[in-house]
């Protein structure tokens, strides 16, 4: 199984962490015998689809800050991910999970009391609340672009960084978003998807 997630770094992702992943993807797939928390179409490749697709952003997260939040994390992808990357190194950062399905913060909820990971669920609607985050923030499927960027320049202030995955059409949005924001930026190609990169934004300011 570890063969799997060789394509990941070996720094920071070991056997023990590779077994947990075992442990929540089973978590996963019971749970969606009874709600729908990932699309059916994904739970044979839920490996690399989802899993392998979350790890790969570790190394974009601020390991200094104290916590790093995961906009509409959904089935906890990819903040269940990466709690458990960071616990196999020791970390004592926490994960603020935002979700406002009660169905799936009860599922996360219990993820976490499973698998013993430093993590917050937070059921809340993130657009209509301030948050005090102080780390990096990422979302993973959840608006676009231009939408994303309003909401942590507006909610989030005490922020590092912010992590973004973009898909096919990802190049030509970035580049439409400078024409109402300023930001520095750096970008990664996907390890699951020759059309999509991940881009880790900083210093967010609007026009």
């Amino acid at each position: 199984m570890d063969k799997i997630y060789s394509i990941l770094n070996n720094s920071y992702v070991s056997r023990e962490t590779c077994n947990d992943f075992e442990k929540f993807i089973l978590l996963v797939l019971e749970k969606n015998k009874e709600i729908n928390i990932i699309g059916k179409e994904t739970e044979e490749n839920i490996r690399e689809r989802h899993i392998i697709d979350s790890a790969q952003v570790f190394e974009f997260i601020d390991l200094k800050a104290r916590t790093c939040a995961d906009l509409g994390t959904g089935a906890g992808m990819p903040g269940i991910v990466l709690a458990i990357i960071a616990k196999h190194l020791g970390h004592g950062l926490v994960f603020n999970l935002y979700e406002k399905s009660y169905h799936k913060s009860k599922f996360l909820k219990n993820v976490s009391k499973e698998l013993d990971l430093r993590i917050n669920i937070i059921q809340e609607d993130v657009f209509k609340n301030k948050f005090p985050e102080n780390g990096t923030i990422i979302a993973r499927a959840f608006k676009p672009l231009p939408t994303v960027l309003e909401l942590v320049n507006k909610n989030f202030k005490n922020y590092k960084n912010l992590i973004l995955f973009m898909g096919k059409s990802g190049q030509r949005i970035l580049n439409e978003s400078f024409a109402e924001w300023n930001f520095d930026y750096e970008n990664k190609k996907s390890f699951t998807n020759v059309d999509s990169f991940l881009l880790n934004i900083r210093n967010i300011k609007k026009r």
